[in-house]
């Protein structure tokens, strides 16, 4: 080897780590333990379960509204920029909420504060996570053939953080708001300090107007219309989600009142989930090298409609456990798959927007799947799942049928 490759490897490794998968990880871990300590948090403080759902929506409806502003911003000022205002703003608030807290622990003070921080934290929060998606998938660009190397390792850490950050805020949480506050606080500023390390996206020097909210989801849908491999993609694992978004919704109505078990179990059941999904990254990561997308993406399709199938039928807690781990798992590797897909053929000056646009048709079944199992008898769950297990199998086998010879997916 010679030594100009050698310094060139080690400044690539050494980027990588301070510039991307660092600030990714102290976002991350805000990131979820704000979706997740935040509703826990108006619980503790409130003590009432509809407050407790209504700051739940109010962490997501405001994100999915931000989606438009979002990537048109991203793609006019950069990654960088962005995700340091955003996670700065969102250390400012929390700090805000921490001291008001300590002030005023209980009362209509404490209730408007934590219902405050729901809405200002899912806004900012969302800001942050297009910023790192759009500087991730830049990495990614720059790795060439080893993007989905760069891909897997952010998923590792997206789900390393939803692992830790929703039981580390419940362990904080024991000790009292303000200090759980703290800690979030403290992490959203290493993201912001760490952020002005992040390499430069594609930022144009066009200012920045204020164009309407949809202008840039507007823009995003244009460019996924331009590419089928993704629009493909993306339609496939929209119908997907809304299999693993209806086992998300009704999962604890099936384990607590199907399978007799507690409200912790529910939690084991995600925890586990995840762990398996950290399995399947690294696995995927190593297959990608061999094998290339389309097979990879097919196997983790078929898992996947097979364990949704098979979880209608599970006779009892464990097995219903383990089908869900599975089908979560595989599901990971499809998201190294679509994450690396992304990377390689959105243009870099509308990647933000189209990132944005495919993360919000990502996300509308799961608001779907919620109304679903409001509407739903318990008795009838089951059917239920092998219908969207039906609508999954049919979207990805379509999906990669279509795709079989699609040079985007045998590079």
């Amino acid at each position: 080897m010679s030594a100009a490759v050698t310094p060139w490897q080690a400044r690539h490794a050494t980027g990588l780590m301070s510039g991307i998968y660092l600030p990714r990880t102290a976002d991350a871990l805000a990131f979820a333990m704000s979706t997740y300590g935040i509703p826990l948090l108006v619980l503790a403080t409130t003590g009432s379960a509809a407050l407790t759902g209504a700051a739940f929506a109010l962490e997501w409806i405001p994100r999915l509204a931000a989606f438009g502003w979002a990537g048109s911003i991203v793609d006019r000022r950069g990654a960088a920029m962005v995700f340091h205002l955003a996670s700065l703003g969102r250390a400012l608030a929390l700090a805000a909420g921490a001291v008001l807290l300590h002030l005023y622990p209980s009362g209509t003070v404490a209730s408007a504060t934590v219902m405050v921080l729901a809405a200002a934290t899912g806004v900012l929060t969302e800001f942050s996570y297009i910023a790192t998606e759009t500087a991730g998938a830049a990495a990614g660009r720059r790795a060439g053939s080893r993007a989905h190397r760069v891909q897997a390792v952010l998923l590792g850490i997206d789900q390393t953080a939803r692992l830790a950050g929703p039981a580390l805020a419940g362990v904080l949480l024991l000790a009292g708001p303000p200090p759980m506050l703290a800690v979030v606080t403290v992490l959203s500023l290493i993201a912001a300090l760490l952020a002005l390390r992040t390499p430069p996206s594609s930022a144009t020097s066009a200012p920045v107007s204020m164009e309407r909210p949809g202008a840039g989801l507007l823009t995003g849908w244009r460019t996924i219309r331009t590419l089928p491999a993704l629009g493909w993609l993306v339609t496939g694992l929209t119908l997907s989600n809304l299999a693993t978004g209806f086992l998300q919704a009704a999962g604890p109505v099936i384990v607590v009142q199907h399978f007799g078990q507690s409200t912790t179990a529910v939690g084991l059941v995600w925890s586990a989930a995840a762990a398996a999904t950290l399995v399947a990254v690294t696995i995927c990561r190593f297959a990608l090298d061999r094998l290339g997308l389309w097979p990879v993406g097919a196997v983790c399709s078929v898992i996947a409609s097979l364990a949704c199938l098979t979880t209608a039928l599970a006779p009892d807690y464990l097995s219903y456990l383990v089908l869900v781990a599975v089908l979560m798992a595989a599901d990971g590797g499809l998201a190294v798959v679509l994450r690396t897909l992304r990377s390689r053929l959105i243009p870099p000056e509308t990647f933000g927007s189209t990132l944005s646009a495919t993360i919000l048709i990502l996300l509308l079944p799961f608001p779907a799947a919620g109304v679903l199992t409001a509407l739903t008898p318990p008795d009838a769950l089951g059917h239920v799942i092998t219908a969207c297990a039906a609508l999954q199998t049919l979207g990805l086998f379509c999906a990669f049928a279509r795709l079989r010879t699609d040079p985007a997916l045998r590079t």
